[in-house]
């Protein structure tokens, strides 16, 4: 007889031998991995990123300053809060219609409504109505944490039952790929004479293509029926306690700090590399899509990673990593030092995620869409505060380079103490078994 054993995501799988037709299975997991990819690439890589590589040509073309750009940064990450909010009211909104909490079908409708909602707001930014802009970048922010949330939900909960959870990891890869694939035609854009709104109308029609490839793999149940019988009779799903009520509020804490310190490279990187560089340099174009191949290579690279390591040394190697790539950008402003510490901020970047969101299914998971939507508003609000710091920190300043350097200075030590915090989780905690 097979034996059941505990997968990372807190699901009970049958062993590889048992279940017929593992051929098939893969074949479902990696369409599975790949539509999430994409899904992820359209609302992440271009719904909230893709505002970062077309800032510098919307300054340039005199639409937008600073300032501005900053409070269209921060309605863009209010509005990933209120959706991430908002799926954390989806088991209450479920029960009142009627459905099981968590229901996949729900997620299913929640990502392809979110897509479709990114394809048209992206496109909208390309039409001169400044007054509606900051509208347009919250309701994009709303769409992106709802595709984020259902496309990781729905997706990490198929894996699992098709018994291959660590290729979730290549569903994380899908946000570094959308910022490649914009980051890096903007050096283009801009020697061809485009305007932004240009930008915006070609990385719409960009979103739709990527819409259309992972449109009908997210529909049915979040079970595979093959799956499903054959393990229903030999299989009993296991619903530990949930972890210590602290245990989970630092999760969510250093989590939430992960927002804080990334979020100043990510919205201004462009224009920190120009206002450091000599003018005239290509590199500053160059930065954004390292990152964002880093951020590909290491969710990539997270799939790799035995599933029985615990996440939270993970995450506190993760935030260090990420320290580190943000110190580069003041000790070492030049190409070299922007090209690595790019590298080093994108590495762990999605990684961060997945191994948080595994985290926190593994910490309560009774209540895992509750929890992870907590977890993704607490983000939200670290990315909320961040642009706001830096157009505060460049007023008072002398420079917008010192500035800059302030700003980052502040994002670094944000992700020092997550990192304390994660390391102090797996002290404290650390007599538990993993799964």
């Amino acid at each position: 007889m097979a034996t059941p054993t505990l997968d990372p995501m807190n699901h009970v799988s049958m062993s590889s031998s048992s279940v017929p037709g593992q051929a098939t299975d893969g074949a479902s997991a990696l369409r599975i991995a790949l539509a999430g990819m994409a899904a992820l690439a359209a609302a992440m890589g271009i719904g909230r990123f893709a505002f970062t590589p077309l800032l510098p040509m919307m300054l340039h073309d005199g639409v937008v300053d600073i300032a501005t750009g900053s409070w269209l940064a921060t309605a863009n990450y209010a509005g990933y809060l209120a959706g991430a909010l908002l799926y954390m009211a989806l088991p209450w909104l479920s029960r009142r219609l009627g459905r099981e909490p968590g229901n996949a079908a729900l997620n299913a409708t929640l990502v392809r409504g979110g897509l479709v909602a990114t394809v048209l707001l992206t496109g909208l930014l390309a039409l001169p109505w400044p007054a509606s802009w900051p509208l347009l970048r919250l309701l994009a922010g709303v769409a992106s944490a709802l595709v984020f949330l259902g496309t990781a939900n729905w997706c990490m909960g198929r894996l699992a039952h098709l018994g291959r959870p660590a290729w979730g990891g290549l569903i994380f890869c899908g946000p570094g790929l959308g910022i490649v694939i914009t980051g890096l035609p903007t050096s283009a854009m801009v020697a061809a004479g485009w305007s932004a709104a240009a930008g915006w109308a070609a990385f719409s029609l960009l979103a739709a293509i990527l819409c259309a490839c992972a449109w009908t793999v997210f529909r049915g149940s979040e079970v595979p029926a093959a799956v499903a019988a054959s393990g229903a009779a030999a299989a009993v799903p296991l619903m530990p306690a949930p972890r210590p009520v602290g245990e989970r509020a630092l999760l969510a804490a250093a989590y939430g700090l992960a927002g804080l310190g990334y979020i100043v490279t990510a919205t201004f990187l462009p224009v920190i590399a120009r206002a450091a560089l000599a003018a005239g340099s290509v590199w500053p174009d160059l930065f954004w899509p390292i990152f964002g191949a880093g951020v590909a290579l290491g969710a990539l690279l997270s799939t790799r990673i035995a599933p029985t390591r615990d996440r939270r040394w993970l995450l506190a190697a993760a935030y260090l990593l990420q320290a580190v790539g943000v110190a580069l950008g003041v000790l070492w402003p030049g190409p070299a030092g922007f090209a690595l510490g790019s590298l080093l901020l994108g590495l762990p970047f999605t990684a961060i995620t997945f191994f948080a969101l595994q985290e926190a299914r593994h910490q309560w998971p009774q209540a895992a869409a509750g929890f992870t939507g907590l977890l993704t508003a607490l983000y939200g609000i670290g990315q909320i505060v961040g642009p706001p710091m830096a157009a505060a920190l460049l007023a008072r300043a002398g420079t917008r380079a010192q500035g800059f350097d302030w700003a980052l200075g502040v994002a670094g030590s944000v992700l020092l103490l997550g990192a304390v915090l994660y390391a102090f989780m797996a002290w404290r905690w650390r007599s538990r078994i993993r799964a």
